[in-house]
């Protein structure tokens, strides 16, 4: 007699109530951190003599910045060139004036911009993103195709492709060509990436080898559900920790700090070191990915050994018989 299987019904209800279920569960996890941005421990200088160095210390909000002092507006800048600081509070002869690096998040200079207006400061922008792109909404929604893109590549290999060693060059193949024409398309079309291309190349390299190979890599090792866990991980979570289009210091802590873990917040700050100051600030980002991609390498490997490994009925010393 053939088994029943669940009634078609049934079926329906189940896919209705799980979506559902995730449905509440993403919701959240994207809306949360971009309803309550603000400064968290911002890094941020304050230069001038220290006594109205101290004074305008302590009218900031507390605990929104981490401050460091600088002597003067030159050691201020050179802090903001070197990607350690969001922007500086510089006390001179004719009072405060304020100056940012919206390089680094035009969130941020922004936000630091209201505040020089209620201060009748002055602002000047140290560290510039792209004059094509004074909001930087070009990068942030440019950023994100190459995630998915990635993300695609990586799950075509692991589905489509048999060989544990083409998955491997397949991967590699693709972190290079992502890596040469990307900057062609946000660069040197678009205009919302400055800088040398090279560096923006190798980020982007970079990131897009780190985000296919570990889908392939976890795909080799565990099916299909490896690669739902690697979506999971990398763009489901990932995503909205990401800050790539505020920072990571302005989402709820600790999510801010945990999502420069993840490969597009990693991506996403060191593209920004590479397109917008000169590479300052990008070693902590390039190991963050460099981790991911060659994780996912070898984890294509070892998929390969895994498979490779005889089964009772393929192995020869199986079908010998035991010894009377």
């Amino acid at each position: 007699m053939p088994r029943q299987g669940r009634p078609p019904l049934l079926i329906a209800v189940l896919i209705g109530v799980g979506i559902v279920v995730a449905q509440a569960l993403l919701v959240p996890l994207f809306a949360a951190p971009a309803a309550n941005l603000g400064p968290r421990d911002l890094p941020v200088v304050v230069a001038g003599p220290a006594p109205a160095a101290e004074s305008l210390v302590a009218h900031l909000p507390p605990g929104a910045f981490e401050i460091t002092r600088a002597p003067d507006a030159a050691a201020a800048d050179a802090l903001l060139r070197d990607h350690q600081a969001y922007a500086a509070f510089v006390i001179g002869p004719t009072g405060p004036a304020v100056h940012t690096a919206s390089g680094a998040s035009p969130t941020v200079a922004q936000l630091v911009g209201q505040a020089a207006a209620g201060m009748n400061a002055p602002v000047t922008d140290i560290a510039p993103g792209s004059p094509d792109d004074p909001r930087g909404a070009g990068f942030a929604s440019g950023f994100l195709p190459l995630a998915l893109t990635a993300l695609a590549a990586g799950a075509a290999l692991a589905l489509l492709v048999r060989g544990h060693w083409a998955r491997f060059a397949g991967v590699l193949v693709f972190g290079v060509l992502a890596g040469a024409v990307a900057p062609l398309v946000l660069q040197q079309w678009l205009g919302v990436l400055t800088g040398d291309y090279l560096l923006n190349a190798a980020a982007i390299g970079l990131f897009a080898t780190a985000v296919a190979g570990t889908v392939t890599g976890l795909g080799a090792v565990a099916g299909r559900p490896g690669i739902g866990l690697a979506v999971l991980a990398v763009f489901l979570v990932g995503n909205p920790l990401s800050a790539v289009s505020a920072a990571p210091e302005l989402l709820p802590q600790p999510w801010g700090a945990v999502g420069q873990f993840l490969p597009i917040g990693a991506g996403g700050s060191l593209l920004r070191s590479t397109a917008f100051f000169d590479g300052a600030g990008a070693a902590g980002p390039a190991w963050v990915l460099l981790a991911y991609a060659a994780l996912g390498l070898l984890l294509a490997l070892a998929g390969a050994v895994r498979t490779r490994r005889p089964t009772p009925a393929q192995d020869p010393a199986a079908r010998v018989p035991a010894a009377l």
